[in-house]
């Protein structure tokens, strides 16, 4: 809820949270319990990410996977507690700027800095 324009709500029931940039999910947080505890009890959360990406850290990291009610190509389940803190933010950030420059022009302009950092080298992102 820190980054700039993000809201939160709960449409698909009082387990999970949806975190959304101008209307559009970057997350989806599962609290656990409840009618979505149907795969397993492990706290995840849903990052949409690059297709590419998402292969990339399903090879190495065999805590992520494809998300379970998700697209499986853009979508991956990060089952976060057994991954660093400051690894999980720097995806949840990744994910949110992806959709900051998929906005149109317009509305992308608001979130203009964000954008232009996608462009730094990916490296940045995989420490």
């Amino acid at each position: 809820m820190s980054l700039y324009g993000v809201t939160e709500d709960q449409p698909f029931g009082d387990d999970i949270i949806t975190f959304r940039l101008e209307g559009k999910i970057f997350a989806c947080l599962w609290l656990g319990g409840g009618r979505h505890d149907m795969k397993d009890s492990h706290p995840r959360i849903a990052l949409k990410l690059p297709p590419e990406r998402n292969e990339e850290l399903r090879e190495c990291f065999p805590t992520v996977k494809p998300a379970w009610h998700w697209n499986k190509k853009h979508w991956s389940d990060v089952y976060y507690e057994s991954i660093e803190d400051a690894q999980v933010e720097k995806w949840i950030y990744e994910s949110y700027r992806l959709i900051a420059s998929k906005l149109p022009k317009n509305v992308r302009q608001k979130y203009e800095s964000v954008v232009q950092e996608r462009t730094l080298s990916s490296r940045v992102y995989r420490d």
